[in-house]
This record gives structure tokens, sequence and C-alpha cells, in this order.
């Protein structure tokens, strides 16, 4: 994941999918899994910004399921100057603008590998609406920027354009992938912090084929109660897996979390009740190994009730669990409060006597991560399950995976990521969602 120490730190961009506090939760679990020294150092939602220590390798945008693109900083200017050269048009402003991305050679930085024509893309990220009026002008100033920057370096370019209905100038992951922009020439990210606006260039982007490859490509797939792959990697890197670790998922059905956990190098172990989730769980894996070519690819898996885990799994031997137990009966047309409340009471059983045997075969300071049911009813209140309270009679405590001392300054929004130990996953076309709790023995 890591490459070449530097004195220096060195500064990315992660832009994030819809659910972008579960996305940095991921980020921060991930790196702080793997001893990465980092800071959060900007934090609008659109985007948000790390410092590191060391470079981060391009590939590691695949060990993760929530971030959508990773570009390197290559020049910071000031947002209160952005501002003026365009929600006020001074062209003062602009002309700074240009005179510092010159003095920070972003052109020469960001286009190394263009030959003589090429086709670059510029993609803006902000957080302010009053950004939003502007923001093709600020799409164009940039692209004619670096336009005439390669003009002078004898390259003949054009950036690429958007459809009309667009809302935002940005590029699309697919986009990137599939016009080669990272391989061929360059995708530019203008983005608009609170203080600070960063330009960045692209070095890698999200790969949506993959995690379909691993979902419809698959020997075996249950397609209406099986976790999606990205949601299954992301709940693998909260739980803090990483190679060599013994993950367990006692609610395996096809086998999703134990495949995304699996791509990590941990050694998995699947339980289900179920005997064709545990046959399905078994083909899918040795699929799985073949396919990416996991030589010491190490899986079992069991039949069995994963209300009586010690049966099956030893005590204190397992470094993570993450799972995804029944979250009730598919819904045809929103629910009223009190079948909504009516699933969650039936559901309480399982979850209180599966979070009993977890607490038992969990090594101490081993996370769980788990969803329970988040139900939309028709008065547009959402009733869930609030596991936290039993899991902690049990002895399990809350575990916060966006740490206080993560963040260059805080603020009241720190405060309240810092304070986060369970993320909502809901659309809203979902009747039920997710909430993902992460526990720790």
């Amino acid at each position: 994941m890591m490459k070449m120490a530097s004195n220096k730190q060195i500064s990315y961009v992660f832009v994030p999918g819809k659910n972008w506090k579960l996305s940095l939760a991921e980020v921060a679990a991930f790196l702080e899994t793997r001893k990465c020294q980092f800071k959060i150092a900007d934090l609008p939602k659109s985007f948000f910004t790390l410092t590191v220590e060391e470079a981060l390798e391009p590939s590691l945008i695949g060990d993760l399921g929530g971030i959508i693109k990773i570009g390197w900083v290559m020049s910071r200017l000031s947002s209160e100057t952005v501002m003026n050269a365009f929600l006020y048009a001074k062209k003062q402003a602009q002309e700074e603008i240009e005179e510092e991305l010159s003095a920070d050679y972003v052109a020469d930085e960001a286009f190394k590998a263009s030959s003589e024509k090429c086709v670059f893309g510029v993609s803006l990220y902000f957080e302010g609406r009053q950004f939003l009026r502007h923001a093709k002008e600020m799409q164009r100033f940039m692209g004619n920027y670096f336009k005439g920057e390669l003009a002078s370096r004898g390259v003949k370019a054009r950036f690429m354009g958007f459809p009309r209905n667009r809302k935002l100038p940005q590029l699309t992951h697919v986009e990137v992938l599939k016009t080669g922009l990272i391989e061929k020439s360059a995708e530019i990210l203008f983005c608009v912090g609170r203080e600070q606006t960063y330009v960045a260039k692209t070095i890698a982007v999200h790969n949506p084929f993959e995690f379909q490859k691993r979902d419809v490509e698959r020997p075996v797939q249950r397609k209406i109660f099986s976790i999606p792959p990205r949601l299954a990697k992301i709940m693998a890197n909260l739980s803090s897996c990483a190679p060599g670790k013994v993950l367990l998922d006692p609610f395996c059905g096809v086998g999703t979390i134990l495949q995304e956990a699996m791509l990590t190098k941990a050694q998995v172990i699947g339980i289900d009740i179920n005997p064709w989730c545990v046959e399905a769980s078994y083909t899918n894996l040795a699929w799985l190994k073949d396919e990416y070519k996991i030589e010491d690819g190490r899986y079992t898996v069991l039949l069995g009730d994963s209300r009586r885990l010690t049966d099956k799994v030893d005590v204190d031997s397992v470094d993570c669990i993450a799972t995804e137990p029944d979250l009730g009966p598919a819904l045809r047309h929103l629910p009223t409060e009190s079948y909504a409340r009516g699933i969650a009471g039936k559901l309480k059983p399982l979850y209180g006597s599966f979070l009993e045997g977890a607490y038992r075969v969990l090594k101490g300071g081993g996370k769980l991560v788990i969803t329970s049911p988040y139900i939309r009813t028709r008065s547009g209140t959402f009733v869930t399950l609030s596991i936290e309270e039993e899991a902690e009679r049990i002895g399990f405590s809350s575990s916060c995976p966006i740490e206080r001392r993560f963040f260059v300054n805080e603020t009241s929004l720190t405060e309240d990521l810092a304070n986060m130990s369970s993320f909502v996953d809901i659309e809203e076309r979902h009747k039920i969602g997710r909430e993902i709790h992460v526990l720790q023995k």
C-alpha cells in the first residue's frame, strides 16, 4: 500500500461515495490497522484530505469499498482567493491563481506522461452552494489554463466536456476508467475547502466492474438477501481485518463478506444454519481463490447456529467479526410504526443470543461489525433495533473509527464524528436500510 519514505508530508484528496461518513470511517480504520500515520486536514462532505508521511500506492483504492477517487495534491490555493476570482469575478484573483499554479509547476507534474496530443479532464468538488452557479465557469478557467500551459510545451490538448444536464462539472469514475485518463493523460481535481483549495491529480478511481464481477460472475448468487460487495468490503475494513488475521462471519449466506476479507489475505471462517448457503459459500470462495490467484487463501465454512457459536468456534480464537444477520422480511410497502416495531421485536432475541457468543469467541481487543435493520415507516420515522445497550451489558464497548486524534483541527463536526460508533446506510428508495455498528471486546 505504501512506498518510499519521505521527510515531507504528502497530501491526498479522497472523493467518497454517497455515504461520506461511512467512507471516512472505512479509510481511517484501514490506515490505522496498517499503522499508517495520517491526519485529516480538511473535511467538506464532497471530499476530504489526508496528509501522510509515506506515499500511498494507487492500488489502495482496490482495498476500499467507499472511495470513488484518490488524488495527489499538487498545489494549494487560498479559498478566499478562489471566491474572489469566481464569485466576484476579480481579475487580479484569477491572475493570482494562475501565478500560484505556475510557481508550483502543476502542469509539469500533472502531464508528465502526455505526448504531442492529449485529452484531459477537470472535475470540481466543493461544499458551499454559492459555487454552484459558477461551477462551469470555474471548470472552463482551469481547462483553459492547462490548455495554455500544454500549448507552450508544444502539446495540443483539449479537456473533456460534460452533458448539459449534468449538475456539477465532474467526471464519473467510469468515465475516467473508460477514457484511460490516468494512464494516458490526467484528470485535474479542483477541490474547494473552507480555507484551502486543493489542486490534485487523480491517481486512482474506483473500479465498479471488479465489484460487479465478484457479485454477478461468481458461481452462486442470492439477489434478495445478499449484501453488496462494496458494503462487505467496508465492513471488513471497519473490523480491522488485515493479512494474517482470522475473520468470522456467522451469518455468511453466499460468502460475500468472506470473499472481501479473503482478498485482504485474511483467514476466513463462515457459519450458516442453511446447508445450501454453506455449499454456496464454499463454491464462491473456491472460485475467488482461483480467479484472483490467492495462493495462500484459507477458508472454512461450517453448518451451524450463530446463536451457539462456541459449538463451532473456540473461545478467544477470532480476531474480528463482520456479519449481517436477518434484517427482517422484504417489504412491498412502507410499514406502520407499530408493524416495524413488531419486526424489531421478533429479531431482538436472535441478536441478543448472537452477541453473547460473539463476545466469547473474539480475542481481547477484537472488533465486531454488525448490521441491524433501520426501518422507514409511513409516518417518516425510523425504527431501529438499538443493540448497543445489550452489547454493553455483555461486555462490548462502542468503537469509534474516526478518532479525535486523527484531525488537524477540531470543530463541532469533528467532535460529532469522533463520537460515532454506528453508521446508517439507507437510500431514498429503501424501506429497510442498515445501521452498521462497530463494537470492541
